[in-house]
């Protein structure tokens, strides 16, 4: 019997030791194909799943109860002779501390994802030398998920994950993988996103994003009032880097991922720090002034 418990523990600890750094759902809807055989997207589901889920990205022990939680929604818009012209959603959230809330950490639409695909091919990736479109973007989003975790845990934690993420960047232009890599063909694609988060200018901002999450939201149960301090003293940074870089498309994916939340948070805040919040954001997301103004009420 004890010789079984020995086993036992050795296998949860193994596990415990090898856990990979994912927890990630990944869907794809094909509804907009008509005729098309929908199981090699069925196929392509529980492949991309496997090639996400169970790759280790980096040499970060993780727990099981550590995986970063997140999705990838892919929307299929076009198949024909084995191409596959798409767009995909990914988002990632952790849990805040003491708490059953999840806040939402990275959210993104990319409308340029086109592949190859025939159903049962092998999902395979040597990042120093690209093949694939379709194995290049999940491993980018990969990294760029857990770059944004690791910021929101330590200053600047990220920074190698999303040196990983530029990495593929810079090799995906070396073999034309094709759109969305390229540099200035759009400031919303992948190579802007992490040219923004690389560069200098965001630095502070980067640093704000650890406040918000590890000094701010993880504190929130412990002393609200605190807690809502250390996030409204940062925001004023989201306004320098948006001046810096206008319109820049780190600042913009924040908002997107932040919006009810900071709404939720500045509810409870002072008169003052709600003045300043809604001034902060209404410059720089001067389209969302109407939901911001409901801080006030």
């Amino acid at each position: 019997m004890k010789h079984w418990m020995i086993i036992l523990i050795f296998f949860l600890y193994a596990g415990f030791i090898q856990a990979q750094e994912l927890n990630c759902t990944i869907k794809i809807n094909s509804d907009q194909i008509q005729g098309t055989n929908k199981s090699v997207f069925n196929t392509l589901e529980k492949s991309l799943s496997e090639f996400v889920n169970n790759r280790k990205w980096t040499e970060m022990t993780f727990a099981n109860s550590e995986r970063i939680e997140c999705t990838m929604n892919i929307i299929v818009k076009k198949y024909e002779d084995d191409v596959v012209t798409a767009e995909i959603q990914v988002q990632s959230r952790r849990p805040i501390f003491n708490t059953s809330y999840y806040s939402t950490l990275f959210n993104f639409k990319d409308n340029d994802f086109t592949f190859n695909y025939k159903e049962f091919d092998q999902l395979e990736m040597n990042e120093n030398s690209l093949t694939s479109n379709l194995t290049a973007v999940i491993a980018y989003y990969a990294y760029i998920i857990i770059g944004y975790d690791m910021d929101s845990y330590s200053r600047l934690g990220g920074t190698p994950f999303f040196q990983a993420a530029e990495r593929i960047v810079n090799a995906a232009q070396g073999a034309n993988l094709g759109k969305g890599w390229i540099a200035f063909d759009s400031t919303r694609n992948r190579y802007a996103l992490i040219n923004n988060l690389l560069d200098e200018a965001f630095k502070k901002y980067r640093n704000y994003f650890y406040e918000y999450h590890r000094l701010g939201l993880d504190e929130m149960s412990t002393n609200s009032v605190n807690a809502i301090d250390r996030i409204s003293e940062g925001l004023p940074s989201l306004r320098e880097a948006n001046r810096a870089r206008p319109s820049a498309i780190v600042i913009s994916s924040f908002l997107d991922a932040k919006n009810d939340e900071l709404i939720n948070i500045f509810s409870k805040a002072t008169t003052k720090e709600k003045a300043d919040a809604l001034e902060i954001l209404s410059d720089v997301n001067p389209t969302q002034i109407s939901r911001y103004e409901t801080i006030l009420k």
